[in-house]
């Protein structure tokens, strides 16, 4: 039996407790920076498969080693495991138990296919090549997210290469996708409070309308992109949420919008800080308002190695066929995974997980969300054959 086949069947074999794991998170879930339980929950199923475990890593993650036979690199596999601030509204026996809490981006998932890594490789650890280090990320939904602390924690010391995935509802059960170089964008998060003068809604002249100052905004900051960024580099500014009044005869003292800015390269990041600063500044003037201006820097852009995003297309076509790999284009949605790959070669990949037969059409971060479970099967699969054809050779041979 050829080695693809054996790693495919012990996969298959662990399919009902990789299923089990996701149904038991899916219905406890865990905000980001408040994954103790959680946290504590993987760290008992990896001492049952034998691992040995560190917890509290950089907060509430844990990194699982699993020390090979034979001698190799250090492959590191991560997996992030918090939560949404979003009620389930789905139709199941799995569905949340916590309000207002919810597994609704497939970090469940994520967790339980490490799980059945954890499983697969301490049960094979004579013929390993090298080490795996598995990360077990708490906070990837909320910046400054949970990657770098453990990083600070030492969990990329002596890693020669990482891998991760997503399960992606955008893309159909049975492929995968990634890119070299850029892949994911940066998100940077702005709040601008706006203090002009309230005053009667029949007297506009003796007030300072902080709403009308807001709306000149909204589409002033529309021009950034338009007109002050290079066509040939992706970028959006979104204003996601503008509050302001109370009723209808009052002219409004104060607003607040609130948005994000998403790019793929730094000189254009920051020339959109710089532009949205400037815009902010002269419309409150130009009004006689004042203003608070704060920009909370987010993660830099997900930039995958050349090599290995090549490997990725390799290992993925030997895997599952040639069809079942798509070259992906850019994607303007963050992911801190990008701070591992600013410091050690990797890749990071989509495996499809959208299956309309079975409802699981929802977009990421919906009150319905789900995804096919089956997913899992290819992305353990795909992590094993990415982290076992490093170790076996040359790492610059693809």
């Amino acid at each position: 039996m050829q080695t693809e086949d054996i790693v495919d069947l012990e996969l298959q074999q662990l399919f009902p407790k990789m299923v089990q794991w996701r149904r038991h998170l899916h219905q406890y879930p865990e905000l980001s920076f408040h994954e103790r339980v959680t946290s504590s929950w993987i760290a008992s199923q990896l001492a049952e498969l034998g691992c040995e475990v560190r917890t509290g890593v950089g907060g509430h993650g844990l990194i699982a080693v699993i020390q090979g036979g034979l001698p190799g690199p250090v492959v590191a596999l991560r997996a992030d495991i918090d939560a949404l601030p979003i009620q389930d509204e789905k139709t199941c026996d799995y569905a949340s138990k916590v309000p207002n809490v919810m597994h609704a981006c497939g970090h469940d998932g994520h967790t339980s296919t490490l799980l059945a890594i954890a499983a697969y490789y301490s049960a094979n650890q004579p013929s390993i090549k090298g080490e795996r280090r598995l990360l077990f990320q708490p906070a990837e939904e909320v910046t400054p997210g949970g990657a770098k602390p453990m990083i600070e924690d030492g969990a990329l010391e002596g890693v020669d290469s990482i891998y991760g995935v997503h399960l992606w509802t955008p893309l159909a059960n049975g492929l995968v996708a990634s890119k070299p170089g850029p892949f994911m964008s940066a998100a940077d998060e702005f709040v601008i409070d706006i203090i002009g003068r309230g005053g009667h809604g029949g007297l506009p002249h003796q007030a300072i309308d902080a709403i009308m100052i807001g709306s000149t905004l909204v589409q002033s900051v529309q021009s950034i992109v338009s007109r002050n960024v290079n066509p040939l580099q992706p970028a959006v500014v979104s204003i996601g949420s503008f509050q302001a009044g109370s009723t209808n005869n009052i002219i409004a003292e104060r607003c607040r919008l609130k948005g994000t800015v998403r790019s793929f390269d730094e000189q254009t990041r920051m020339m959109i800080h710089d532009r949205l600063e400037a815009l902010v500044t002269h419309v409150c003037q130009m009004h006689g308002a004042e203003f608070d201006y704060q920009m909370r820097i987010g993660y830099p852009p997900v930039v995958n190695d050349e090599v290995e995003a090549e490997r990725f297309f390799k290992v993925g076509g030997k895997l599952f066929g040639e069809a079942s790999v798509v070259r992906s284009e850019a994607i303007t949605v963050a992911e801190d995974f990008s701070y591992y790959l600013e410091r050690v070669p990797g890749c990071f990949m989509f495996v499809g997980a959208g299956n309309e037969s079975i409802g699981a059409t929802y977009s990421h971060h919906h009150p319905k969300f789900n995804f096919d479970e089956n997913a899992m099967l290819r992305a353990a699969r795909l992590l094993i054959g990415m982290a076992d054809d490093y170790a076996e050779g040359d790492s610059a041979t693809v």
